[in-house]
Protein backbone atom coordinates (compact mmCIF):
# COMPACT_ATOMS: atom_id res chain seq x y z
CA UNK A 1 0.00 0.00 0.00
CA UNK A 2 2.96 2.24 0.46
CA UNK A 3 3.73 3.24 -2.81
CA UNK A 4 0.05 3.43 -3.89
CA UNK A 5 -0.44 5.82 -0.85
CA UNK A 6 2.39 8.09 -1.81
CA UNK A 7 1.32 8.38 -5.66
CA UNK A 8 -2.05 9.78 -5.12
CA UNK A 9 -0.78 12.17 -1.98
CA UNK A 10 1.59 13.46 -4.34
CA UNK A 11 -0.80 14.28 -7.06
CA UNK A 12 -2.89 16.18 -5.06
CA UNK A 13 0.10 18.25 -3.71
CA UNK A 14 1.68 19.29 -6.49
CA UNK A 15 0.32 23.20 -6.12
CA UNK A 16 -0.26 23.89 -9.97
CA UNK A 17 -3.07 20.56 -9.37
CA UNK A 18 -4.12 22.09 -6.30
CA UNK A 19 -4.69 25.32 -8.03
CA UNK A 20 -6.49 23.88 -10.85
CA UNK A 21 -8.77 21.19 -8.82
CA UNK A 22 -12.20 23.25 -8.33
CA UNK A 23 -12.09 22.91 -11.92
CA UNK A 24 -10.99 19.55 -12.39
CA UNK A 25 -13.69 17.33 -10.64
CA UNK A 26 -16.80 19.00 -12.61
CA UNK A 27 -15.23 18.26 -16.08
CA UNK A 28 -14.74 14.64 -15.69
CA UNK A 29 -17.81 13.54 -13.38
CA UNK A 30 -21.15 13.88 -14.95
CA UNK A 31 -23.22 15.61 -12.58
CA UNK A 32 -20.53 16.22 -9.66
CA UNK A 33 -22.07 19.12 -7.90
CA UNK A 34 -25.77 17.02 -8.18
CA UNK A 35 -23.84 14.04 -6.44
CA UNK A 36 -23.02 16.08 -3.31
CA UNK A 37 -26.74 17.62 -3.01
CA UNK A 38 -27.73 14.13 -3.08
CA UNK A 39 -25.16 12.93 -0.41
CA UNK A 40 -26.29 15.68 1.97
CA UNK A 41 -30.22 14.47 1.01
CA UNK A 42 -29.19 11.09 1.71
CA UNK A 43 -27.32 11.50 4.78
CA UNK A 44 -30.17 13.97 6.28
CA UNK A 45 -32.81 11.09 5.93
CA UNK A 46 -31.21 9.64 8.92
CA UNK A 47 -28.77 12.16 10.20
CA UNK A 48 -30.16 14.31 13.39
CA UNK A 49 -30.24 18.46 12.97
CA UNK A 50 -27.51 18.90 14.85
CA UNK A 51 -25.21 15.99 13.19
CA UNK A 52 -21.73 15.59 13.60
CA UNK A 53 -20.27 13.99 9.97
CA UNK A 54 -16.69 12.48 9.15
CA UNK A 55 -15.84 13.46 5.54
CA UNK A 56 -13.13 11.10 4.39
CA UNK A 57 -11.08 12.54 1.29
CA UNK A 58 -12.20 16.07 2.36
CA UNK A 59 -9.13 18.50 0.37
CA UNK A 60 -10.58 21.39 -1.32
CA UNK A 61 -13.44 21.22 0.53
CA UNK A 62 -16.17 21.59 -2.15
CA UNK A 63 -18.20 19.02 -0.53
CA UNK A 64 -17.88 20.03 2.97
CA UNK A 65 -18.94 23.75 1.37
CA UNK A 66 -21.77 21.71 -0.19
CA UNK A 67 -23.14 19.86 3.44
CA UNK A 68 -22.56 23.11 5.43
CA UNK A 69 -24.76 25.34 2.49
CA UNK A 70 -27.80 22.96 3.31
CA UNK A 71 -27.64 21.95 7.08
CA UNK A 72 -26.60 24.94 8.87
CA UNK A 73 -26.20 22.95 12.27
CA UNK A 74 -24.22 19.89 11.55
CA UNK A 75 -20.49 19.81 12.40
CA UNK A 76 -17.85 18.45 10.09
CA UNK A 77 -14.84 16.49 11.18
CA UNK A 78 -12.72 16.36 7.24
CA UNK A 79 -9.74 13.79 6.81
CA UNK A 80 -7.25 13.98 4.03
CA UNK A 81 -3.56 13.10 3.48
CA UNK A 82 -2.86 16.08 1.20
CA UNK A 83 -1.39 19.09 3.44
CA UNK A 84 -1.83 21.67 0.24
CA UNK A 85 -5.98 20.21 -0.36
CA UNK A 86 -6.14 21.04 3.03
CA UNK A 87 -5.22 24.58 2.62
CA UNK A 88 -7.68 24.70 -0.07
CA UNK A 89 -10.28 23.34 1.93
CA UNK A 90 -9.84 25.87 4.87
CA UNK A 91 -10.26 28.63 2.08
CA UNK A 92 -13.28 27.05 0.43
CA UNK A 93 -15.24 26.54 3.32
CA UNK A 94 -15.43 30.43 3.60
CA UNK A 95 -18.26 31.24 6.94
CA UNK A 96 -18.47 27.72 7.56
CA UNK A 97 -15.20 27.27 9.18
CA UNK A 98 -16.29 27.42 12.84
CA UNK A 99 -17.93 24.18 11.91
CA UNK A 100 -15.33 22.34 10.34
CA UNK A 101 -12.24 20.39 11.86
CA UNK A 102 -9.67 19.39 9.34
CA UNK A 103 -7.29 16.38 10.11
CA UNK A 104 -4.32 15.65 7.79
CA UNK A 105 -4.00 11.73 7.59
CA UNK A 106 -5.48 9.39 6.55
CA UNK A 107 -8.78 7.20 8.31
CA UNK A 108 -6.24 5.89 11.35
CA UNK A 109 -5.86 9.45 11.89
CA UNK A 110 -9.72 10.37 11.99
CA UNK A 111 -11.44 11.13 15.82
CA UNK A 112 -13.10 7.51 16.75
CA UNK A 113 -16.30 9.55 17.12
CA UNK A 114 -19.41 8.11 16.94
CA UNK A 115 -20.09 9.82 14.07
CA UNK A 116 -23.94 10.47 12.94
CA UNK A 117 -23.15 10.25 8.86
CA UNK A 118 -20.12 9.85 6.79
CA UNK A 119 -19.02 10.46 3.30
CA UNK A 120 -16.20 9.48 0.86
CA UNK A 121 -16.55 10.91 -2.45
CA UNK A 122 -13.65 11.00 -5.04
CA UNK A 123 -11.45 8.70 -2.98
CA UNK A 124 -11.80 5.50 -2.74
CA UNK A 125 -10.66 4.46 -6.10
CA UNK A 126 -6.94 5.31 -4.87
CA UNK A 127 -6.91 2.28 -2.94
CA UNK A 128 -6.02 -1.58 -3.86
CA UNK A 129 -9.17 -3.85 -2.21
CA UNK A 130 -7.45 -4.76 0.65
CA UNK A 131 -6.47 -1.15 1.72
CA UNK A 132 -9.75 -0.36 0.32
CA UNK A 133 -11.80 -2.57 2.83
CA UNK A 134 -10.05 -1.94 5.98
CA UNK A 135 -10.48 1.72 5.42
CA UNK A 136 -14.46 1.44 4.66
CA UNK A 137 -14.22 -0.77 7.76
CA UNK A 138 -12.83 1.76 10.34
CA UNK A 139 -15.09 4.03 8.74
CA UNK A 140 -18.02 2.17 10.25
CA UNK A 141 -16.19 1.58 13.48
CA UNK A 142 -16.48 5.32 13.92
CA UNK A 143 -20.43 5.58 13.22
CA UNK A 144 -23.52 4.88 15.35
CA UNK A 145 -25.56 2.15 14.69
CA UNK A 146 -27.84 2.72 11.44
CA UNK A 147 -25.65 6.45 10.37
CA UNK A 148 -25.83 6.52 6.91
CA UNK A 149 -22.14 6.50 4.64
CA UNK A 150 -22.63 8.06 1.26
CA UNK A 151 -19.54 6.68 -1.40
CA UNK A 152 -18.99 7.80 -4.59
CA UNK A 153 -15.81 7.23 -7.01
CA UNK A 154 -14.81 5.75 -9.95
CA UNK A 155 -16.18 2.13 -10.55
CA UNK A 156 -17.18 0.35 -14.02
CA UNK A 157 -16.74 -2.86 -15.58
CA UNK A 158 -13.51 -4.09 -16.45
CA UNK A 159 -13.72 -6.82 -18.89
CA UNK A 160 -10.89 -6.06 -21.60
CA UNK A 161 -13.19 -4.28 -24.30
CA UNK A 162 -15.95 -2.46 -22.01
CA UNK A 163 -12.84 -1.17 -19.58
CA UNK A 164 -11.24 0.41 -22.76
CA UNK A 165 -14.43 1.90 -24.03
CA UNK A 166 -15.53 3.21 -20.37
CA UNK A 167 -11.90 5.05 -20.15
CA UNK A 168 -12.76 6.16 -23.63
CA UNK A 169 -16.34 7.81 -22.35
CA UNK A 170 -15.17 8.77 -19.61
CA UNK A 171 -11.84 11.54 -22.04
CA UNK A 172 -14.79 12.50 -24.44
CA UNK A 173 -16.64 13.52 -21.81
CA UNK A 174 -14.34 15.83 -20.01
CA UNK A 175 -13.22 17.13 -23.58
CA UNK A 176 -17.07 17.96 -24.21
CA UNK A 177 -17.12 19.88 -20.83
CA UNK A 178 -14.10 22.44 -21.64
CA UNK A 179 -11.27 20.20 -20.61
CA UNK A 180 -7.90 20.13 -22.80
CA UNK A 181 -7.66 16.96 -24.99
CA UNK A 182 -4.41 16.67 -23.54
CA UNK A 183 -5.04 16.71 -20.73
CA UNK A 184 -7.94 14.65 -20.71
CA UNK A 185 -5.92 11.89 -22.72
CA UNK A 186 -3.19 12.00 -19.98
CA UNK A 187 -6.30 11.63 -16.81
CA UNK A 188 -7.69 8.62 -19.21
CA UNK A 189 -4.06 6.91 -18.79
CA UNK A 190 -3.61 7.59 -15.32
CA UNK A 191 -7.02 6.07 -14.55
CA UNK A 192 -6.04 3.32 -17.00
CA UNK A 193 -2.68 2.56 -14.86
CA UNK A 194 -4.00 2.77 -11.75
CA UNK A 195 -4.54 -0.27 -9.64
CA UNK A 196 -7.84 0.66 -7.40
CA UNK A 197 -10.55 0.77 -10.11
CA UNK A 198 -13.19 -1.84 -9.37
CA UNK A 199 -16.40 -3.53 -10.66
CA UNK A 200 -19.49 -1.95 -8.89
CA UNK A 201 -20.09 -5.32 -7.96
CA UNK A 202 -16.78 -5.71 -5.86
CA UNK A 203 -17.27 -1.97 -4.34
CA UNK A 204 -21.12 -3.26 -2.81
CA UNK A 205 -19.56 -6.19 -1.34
CA UNK A 206 -16.35 -4.34 -0.14
CA UNK A 207 -19.41 -2.13 1.53
CA UNK A 208 -21.36 -4.85 2.81
CA UNK A 209 -18.16 -7.00 4.19
CA UNK A 210 -17.07 -3.91 6.17
CA UNK A 211 -20.58 -4.46 7.71
CA UNK A 212 -22.75 -2.53 5.96
CA UNK A 213 -26.23 -3.01 5.57
CA UNK A 214 -28.95 -1.82 2.68
CA UNK A 215 -26.34 -1.58 0.50
CA UNK A 216 -28.06 0.70 -2.47
CA UNK A 217 -26.69 1.99 -5.74
CA UNK A 218 -28.13 6.05 -6.04
CA UNK A 219 -25.98 7.02 -8.93
CA UNK A 220 -24.07 6.18 -12.18
CA UNK A 221 -22.67 7.78 -15.22
CA UNK A 222 -20.26 6.85 -17.39
CA UNK A 223 -17.24 5.37 -15.27
CA UNK A 224 -18.55 6.11 -12.18
CA UNK A 225 -20.91 5.00 -8.99
CA UNK A 226 -22.10 6.14 -5.98
CA UNK A 227 -23.73 4.29 -3.35
CA UNK A 228 -25.69 4.69 0.27
CA UNK A 229 -25.31 2.13 3.18
CA UNK A 230 -25.72 1.95 6.89
CA UNK A 231 -23.65 1.15 9.80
Amino acid sequence: METEKMDFIAAFSDPQAVARYTQGPPRYMPGFADVQRMAGVLLAERAPREASVLVLGAGGGLELKAFADLQPAWRFVGVDPAAPMLDLARRTVGEHAARVELVHGLIGDAPEGPFDAATCLLTLHFLPPAERLRTVGEIRRRLKPGAPFVAAHSSFPQGAGERAAWLSRYAAFAVASGADPAEAEKARAAVAAALGTLEPEHDEAILREAGFSDVTMFYAAFTWRGWVAYA
